[in-house]
């Protein structure tokens, strides 16, 4: 797969700012979130589809995925 073009990225307002920070871009025309390292932009990403982007998030937010 080629890597889409993802010109606009942004940081959880969340965020502190901290080190472990991750930014997250939409590709548009192509349906795909992309997901990089604050720290090392240049490094790649991962790339989901808008569904398993939802079930990622919503895993958060109810508490199935944790870091611990």
């Amino acid at each position: 797969m080629t890597e889409p073009n993802i010109t606009t990225w942004r940081k959880s307002t969340k965020s502190s700012g901290g080190a472990n920070c991750v930014e997250v871009g939409h590709a548009v025309p192509v349906a795909v979130v992309g997901v990089r390292d604050t720290k090392d932009r240049a490094g790649g990403m991962i790339l989901l589809s808008p569904a398993a982007w939802r079930a990622f998030i919503g895993g958060i937010k109810d508490g199935g995925l944790s870091a611990s």
